[in-house]
């Protein structure tokens, strides 16, 4: 994203509701369900969804209480929470096939650790983190407020909210913003989609629609009425899984940071902690975040690489994106290097990865959420690191 000029960016986000979200929320549901068990079970976990069907394939390792009837009921529970109860899509009688199998013997023995040998890396990659000023969560502004709409729009649905009456699990959102030298100073387009009971019109939709975008846009940011589309193709009743199709990680730049840093590739949900794809992408965030709340820059890009079996980073990679607090990059990489083991054990051990805290990251971004000590969920947002950093470079 450019730092000068005036520009436009977008970035969308989908609810819990939509298909592939619903793969994300029971291959999460999946993994909580192993490692409540067995904090070191191993879970690489896919879901397919479609019209009252639900299929699980992949691989794990486990304890043996840990049932194909077992994981068929967590499912079942995660679509209940979800709120899908229609006729093409329920929580009461969707079938749900389970084909999860062992872990292959030969990518166990190169993650495992025996012997003299840390544990390595659960495939090769390379992984990003971003932060910047734009949000008091350190997150890009566009995908910050497309989120923020539909957790609103999802928890006045949930509490039974007049303004959410009729409204489905189903829905997207996608927010423009307007950038003056590099700061975000107003929306100038938002797209909302939800799915909607068949008594409720367009217009309707619109009204109840509209007083949420506005309560979750900064005060005087509303575009124009005729640059708010809501519902654009008029009718959104089919809708979930009947509707279309969805499968684990096909939303990883909603996961992330909605197209405004780099995306290494690989996808989070269903994923154990050992699956760098997934835990170096936490500390990515992490050290990135903590850079920026420490003021040593206003946007941070950080990369991490991996080999397969290969416990320690091939490389770490910072980017201050020019820099205007005159921060030594290649100290700065130095110095996050001996705050934190960056290796998938250290990550694991310093975030407290080996617990069931999945299934609420599978909605609404794996990054920018409140952290809660008490429920051990997103420790990769915490920015204990900052004093550290500051005392490191005399701030």
């Amino acid at each position: 994203m450019r730092d000068k000029g005036e520009f436009l960016f977008t970035s969308e986000s989908v609810s819990e509701g939509h298909p592939d979200k619903v793969a994300d929320r029971v291959s999460d549901t999946v993994l909580d369900t192993f490692l409540a068990a067995d904090p070191y079970a191993r879970v690489a976990c896919e879901t397919l969804v479609t019209t009252n069907r639900v299929v699980l394939a992949g691989e794990t390792r486990g304890p043996d209480t840990i049932t194909p009837e077992l994981l068929a009921h967590e499912a079942r529970m995660a679509l209940h929470d979800i709120g899908y109860d229609q006729e093409g899509f329920s929580w009461k009688h969707a079938q749900i096939h389970v084909h999860l199998h062992a872990q292959s013997a030969d990518i166990a023995q190169g993650v495992d650790a025996a012997g003299n040998k840390d544990e390595g890396a659960g495939d090769q990659g390379i992984m990003f983190g971003y932060a910047c000023r734009e949000t008091p969560m350190l997150m890009p502004a566009p995908l910050y407020y497309a989120h923020l709409i539909l957790r609103r729009m999802s928890e006045m649905r949930r509490n039974r909210d007049v303004l959410a009456q009729g409204l489905l699990p189903d829905a997207k959102s996608q927010v423009t913003l307007r950038y003056v030298d590099g700061k975000p100073v107003a929306a100038t387009s938002v797209v909302v989609s939800t799915q909607h009971e068949e008594r409720l019109s367009q217009e309707q939709v619109r009204e109840q629609v509209l007083p949420i975008i506005e309560s979750s846009l900064p005060h005087g940011w509303m575009p124009p009425a005729g640059e708010i589309y809501v519902n654009p193709t008029g009718k959104f009743v089919i809708g979930g899984p009947d509707g279309d199709c969805g499968l684990t990680g096909r939303k990883i730049i909603v996961d992330t940071y909605g197209g405004a840093a780099p995306h290494g590739g690989g996808a989070f949900s269903g994923k154990d902690p050992t699956k760098v794809d997934r835990s170096a992408a936490y500390a990515c965030r992490y050290l990135a975040k903590n850079v920026v709340a420490a003021g040593l820059a206003d946007r941070c890009t950080l990369q991490l690489s991996y080999a397969i079996g290969v416990a320690h980073p091939l490389s770490l990679y910072v980017d201050l994106h020019g820099n205007p607090y005159d921060v030594s990059e290649q100290k700065l990489e130095r110095t996050l290097r001996e705050l934190v083991n960056l290796s998938p054990r250290g990550i694991r051990e310093h975030l407290h990865l080996n617990r069931p805290i999945y299934a609420v990251t599978s909605a609404y971004g794996h990054f920018g959420r409140e952290p809660d000590e008490e429920r051990g969920t997103f420790s990769w947002e915490r920015t204990d690191l900052v004093p550290a950093l500051r005392s490191a470079f005399n701030r």
